[in-house]
Order: C-alpha cells, then structure tokens, then sequence
C-alpha cells in the first residue's frame, strides 16, 4: 500500500539504538496502529509484546526469526511475522524502509 487514508499520526518519534532506527505511529479509525520506520545499517535486536508483521519497503538485510538457526536474506521487499513475546535479530547493510502491523489477537 503506498498511501493510508483517514489515520491520525503521533508526531513524537519513536527512536531505538542512538537514533539509528526510528519510527513514527499511525493510528487508524479502527484503533490498530503500524509504525513507518527507517532503519540504518547495524546489527539490532528487537522483541514484541504483541504480534509484529513486518513490510520491509526497501532495503538490504538480514532477519533471524525465532527458533531459526538460518538467516533470512531480503533485498528490496518483503514481508515476515514475529509472534507474541518472542525476539528476533536484524543485520541491516543498506538504509531500510520499513512498515511494522501491530496484531493484537
């Protein structure tokens, strides 16, 4: 989706990791929210209270989900889900545009 209508955006910044992933909230009519984010190149790890699906815009990186022992190897787009209360490992190699989905079940 390249646009999102009829959503309220928080304006203070989400900033992890000395500035070098940030993030901004979008709030939609329906009370679910995403973050739109940009991540620069270093080696994170992030864990979830909730489950996290993860649109990856553009970039260059590296994901290690849990209970994998094999990196997952993305360049340009895609797409991957963390479950509820779990951590997972990024190494990003180029600036990385990025939309996270906020799933409450």
């Amino acid at each position: 989706m390249s646009q999102f209508e009829q959503v309220t955006v928080v304006t203070k910044a989400n900033v992890y990791f000395d500035g070098k992933v940030t993030s901004r909230t979008v709030i939609f009519a329906d009370g679910t929210k995403k973050t739109l984010g940009i991540m620069l190149p270093g080696e994170y790890e992030f864990g979830t209270d909730v489950k996290e699906i993860m649109e990856i815009q553009a970039g260059e990186l590296r994901v290690l989900l849990p209970g994998a022992s094999e990196w997952l190897e993305i360049n340009g787009t895609a797409e991957f889900t963390v479950p509820k209360g779990e951590k997972f490992k990024l190494d990003v190699r180029t600036v990385t545009d990025y939309i996270c989905s906020y799933v409450h079940e």
